[in-house]
């Protein structure tokens, strides 16, 4: 058989710059001060006053140390499953205090990243990974001590570089899509993402509910309060008592 009749590669095997293998190094994050307004508040605080709508999924976790709280601005990286080297570049183009939002659709196939890719984030400036997916070298992130990681579970097993992927793109994390410049926040509870065209409207509910909220549960911390809303609740339903 002559080398023309060989069949070459298949076309539709072959790598297209676009969607699906592209990425931008800018886009428009939130002023600081807006972002370090959510410290204050747990995720189940802020989930509430979104009408517990942009949650993660609870598979994805906290598996850093308990006391690391997630925040700041999402730098999005969209990988193929079993890949990683749009995240490897996601380090190049995140700006100190950003959290990298990994979407790796929940594949369980390989990890997406490790601790050398942590130890590297970290000497970065960013804020921590979510991953949509799941991690290796769990030890020696934990040695690090100070980098926060939230995924769905641990492997050894490691991923490919090849691509494609996107990064600083519109993704799906956990359910929840998550828009460059959305602000981010973990902790122990999971993970909420607040877009970032509704931050500071949320973040003024959030303080102007924060005083009542706090007298609430003190007075209950103390044992004072009552159960009556629940009555009237059931009697609107119907329901005679």
């Amino acid at each position: 058989m002559t080398s023309s009749n060989v069949a070459s590669k298949p076309k539709s095997a072959e790598m297209h710059v676009g969607p699906g293998f592209r990425l931008q190094r800018e886009f428009s994050r939130p002023d600081p001060a807006l972002i370090a307004g959510f410290a204050e508040f747990d995720t189940p605080t802020i989930s509430d006053l979104m009408n517990r709508l942009y949650t993660m999924s609870y598979f994805i976790r906290n598996l850093t140390d308990p006391d690391l709280r997630l925040l700041g601005p999402a730098c999005t990286v969209k990988v193929y499953p079993g890949d990683n080297l749009m995240v490897h570049k996601s380090l190049d183009i995140a700006q100190p205090g950003d959290v990298v939002v990994v979407d790796a659709s929940s594949s369980t196939m390989t990890a997406v990243l490790g601790d050398l890719v942590s130890t590297k984030a970290r000497h970065r400036g960013i804020a921590g990974f979510v991953v949509d997916g799941l991690i290796r070298d769990l030890p020696a992130i934990l040695a690090l001590g100070d980098f926060p990681v939230f995924a769905r579970g641990v492997t050894p097993l490691g991923p490919l570089h090849r691509g494609p992927g996107e990064v600083n793109y519109p993704i799906s994390a956990g359910g929840i899509v998550v828009h460059p410049g959305d602000i981010v926040v973990g902790d122990l509870n999971g993970v909420v993402v607040v877009a970032q065209e509704i931050a500071a409207d949320l973040l003024e509910r959030l303080q102007t509910r924060g005083p009542a909220e706090n007298a609430y549960a003190e007075s209950v911390a103390r044992g004072e309060f009552s159960n009556d809303w629940v009555d009237k609740s059931l009697e609107q339903s119907g329901l005679t008592l």
